[in-house]
């Protein structure tokens, strides 16, 4: 009897431990780099990694930046990220900022618009981006999107950070604390409408929305084609009476092209099934469609997310 009883109790044992290591083996872990607190981009990363638990897949949020999360796909350095198709295109191609082509990225969906916006403390006398000369701003650090669109647009506008007196390069949560100190003046910044950044200001500061006219726009859709208009609609923000029109890009969600097909297949199959979840953070997603998703963006396909497309009928 004390020998039965020692074997089935050594037996249930090893049994519980296979089990244990059967469900560790079976556990997929993934890292996703996102963005700066107090954008878009780092809640929806939680919101994905909570989505993709019921699958056996374990995702680390990792903030990030757009044009920093194609570099570190392409370093093997993370397996998803959020990126910007602007900055993809020009890894894709091997155009500055990147140093070559970035040949292990892949596509997995187009999600919403972005729009680079500008903000000024209205009492800052900042009507336009030439006003802007000798002043304080904040922007984001090198690797962002929306840093390497501020360069552009003050090229357009024959400026460089040296026409500047102090350049920040900090998160949206600290750009909005210096400007509610009044130790920068300007602000910008690439994520939806409204910007939680921008209302937090303004809940602080009477805030301006600057506009980019035509033909700063032209100049700078010449600078890189993927540009496109969009219109921050009046009344986005308090106080703002008139549409600004803003430079637009597209966010989407890229991964290595190299990472397993069906970790991407579900990712994004709980992507779409789960969609409110996502536009709980970003309403703008509640306009998202399977057919808007599977966009050609100039950007390869992941294999898994052509396999999830071709399932639903839109490829």
């Amino acid at each position: 009897m004390k020998l039965n009883f020692k074997l089935t109790t050594l037996s249930t044992v090893l049994g519980t431990a296979a089990l244990l290591a059967s469900g560790a083996a079976q556990a997929q872990a993934v890292k996703i780099m996102t963005g700066p607190q107090g954008g878009s981009w780092y809640p929806l990363g939680g919101a994905m990694a909570k989505i993709v638990e019921a699958d056996g897949i374990a995702m680390q949020v990792l903030p990030g930046a757009g044009i920093a999360n194609v570099k570190a796909l392409q370093l093997d350095k993370a397996d998803f990220g959020f990126a910007n198709t602007v900055s993809t295109v020009d890894g894709v191609e091997g155009r500055e900022p990147f140093d070559e082509k970035t040949d292990n990225v892949c596509n997995v969906a187009s999600l919403y618009p972005q729009y680079f916006q500008i903000v000024a403390n209205a009492d800052a006398g900042i009507d336009s981006i030439a006003d802007a000369k000798g002043k304080s701003i904040a922007i984001q650090p090198k690797g962002n999107t929306a840093e390497l669109i501020t360069q552009q647009i003050f090229e357009v506008y024959d400026m460089t950070y040296d026409d500047m007196k102090d350049v920040s390069h900090v998160s949206y949560t600290d750009a909005v604390s210096l400007l509610k100190d009044n130790n920068a003046q300007l602000f910008t910044l690439g994520t939806t409408v409204p910007a939680s950044a921008i209302m937090d200001l303004a809940s602080a500061r009477d805030i301006k929305l600057i506009d980019v006219p035509d033909d700063k726009f032209d100049a700078i859709h010449e600078l890189n084609s993927g540009y496109i208009k969009l219109t921050i609609p009046a009344g986005s923000y308090p106080k703002q009476d008139e549409d600004i029109q803003a430079i637009g890009y597209a966010t989407h969600i890229i991964a290595r092209c190299d990472l397993d097909e069906d970790i991407v297949y579900k990712t994004l199959k709980g992507m779409v099934e789960q969609q409110d979840d996502l536009a709980s953070i970003a309403k703008v997603i509640n306009d998202t469609t399977v057919e808007s998703m599977a966009e050609d963006i100039g950007v390869p396909l992941h294999k898994g997310a052509e396999k999830y497309y071709k399932e639903q009928g839109v490829l």
